[in-house]
């Protein structure tokens, strides 16, 4: 049996960060995911300011390209205004595999099936064995659903789905471009140029609302992309998105028990506004890589709430539209 001080069930950026520091504190670590990277990554894929001040992200020497956004365009309803930011655009593909190799740990490609308690510690698949355990396999975390399923459930009201699409492309329009509750859907939906002549599109909104609308996402996918003809963002492109779900940020009861800790999407702690979670994941990785080193209580309480608490106006905005999509 293989054994580990802490074994984290997912590579993805919360992952990799929790192993990253715990590396670097001489704690022995390896990370299971049962893909190989780089893998696709659907995600819209923009970092704050503060997403590189916790990576420790050296701009100059990040040897992939970083596409610096100094306004969002916001489309909300028929208004239409920019808002003052900085956040750079990253392709995941390029981006999760940088941190996982970075972070300098073991890493098996395993799909964990079961997790079973062993006195004090934690047995996978009666192959793995460990004292603490990191779940950070995003929405359908393994390690969510063997401790935290029963005791936190995930509120079906703020579940999101989405369509999307990251693809090689020519394009002309170079700013970044968000549209919300177009056609009275209950989302919004994006348009963010990537490095190297990438392009990322994609829709996600309240897949409770759509349900009790009767509505599809299919069907405003294709209300988009005409969209996005209508303004020759895209011209005569094939697409063929792909969709996932996750979970924003709710009132969280329960993210450890014993010495099993929820970080990233399995917790569910993306941003309420924009829904956005690479920050919430990097910043609860470090969380629960500081619990185990200074054996400390985990806490989750400093992460933001908000992507744009910054921004009074788009707040008061951005939370109209959330309050409107929820109902």
């Amino acid at each position: 049996m293989i054994q580990s001080e802490v074994i984290i069930v997912g590579g993805g950026p919360a992952g990799s960060t929790c192993a990253w520091k715990l590396k670097q504190a001489g704690i022995e670590c390896l990370i299971l995911d049962k893909q190989k990277f780089p893998r696709t990554k659907l995600c819209a894929g923009w970092i704050t300011p503060q997403v590189i001040s916790d990576l420790e992200i050296d701009i100059g020497q990040y040897p992939y390209r970083l596409v610096k956004f100094n306004q969002f365009h916001l489309h909300i309803k028929n208004k239409y205004f920019t808002v003052n930011v900085t956040q750079y655009g990253i392709r995941r593909y390029e981006f999760d595999a940088w941190l996982l190799n970075r972070a300098g740990v073991e890493v098996h490609r395993h799909e964990v099936k079961s997790i079973e308690r062993a006195g004090p510690d934690y047995v996978i698949d009666k192959k793995y064995r460990c004292k603490y355990l990191i779940g950070a396999g995003g929405t359908n975390c393994p390690v969510y659903r063997a401790f935290f399923k029963q005791t936190n459930p995930r509120n079906k009201s703020l579940r999101i789905v989405t369509l999307e699409q990251e693809f090689a492309y020519d394009y002309h329009e170079k700013n970044c471009h968000l549209w919300f509750v177009q056609n009275n859907f209950p989302g919004y939906s994006w348009y963010v140029p990537k490095g190297d002549g990438y392009l990322n599109v994609g829709i996600g909104g309240f897949a409770e609302k759509l349900r009790t609308n009767r509505d599809s996402i299919k069907y405003h996918w294709q209300l988009f992309v005409q969209k996005l003809e209508q303004l020759a963002f895209i011209k005569q492109q094939a697409l063929n998105p792909r969709g996932y779900v996750y979970y924003i940020r709710d009132g969280l009861t329960n993210i450890r028990t014993d010495n099993a800790f929820l970080v990233g999407d399995a917790a569910g702690l993306a941003t309420r506004d924009m829904g956005e979670g690479i920050g919430p994941a990097v910043r609860s990785g470090i969380l629960a890589a500081r619990a185990i080193i200074n054996r400390t209580p985990y806490s989750i309480s400093g992460i933001k709430k908000n992507s744009f608490s910054k921004f009074q106006t788009s707040l008061k905005l951005l939370g109209a539209f959330i309050t409107q999509s929820r109902r």
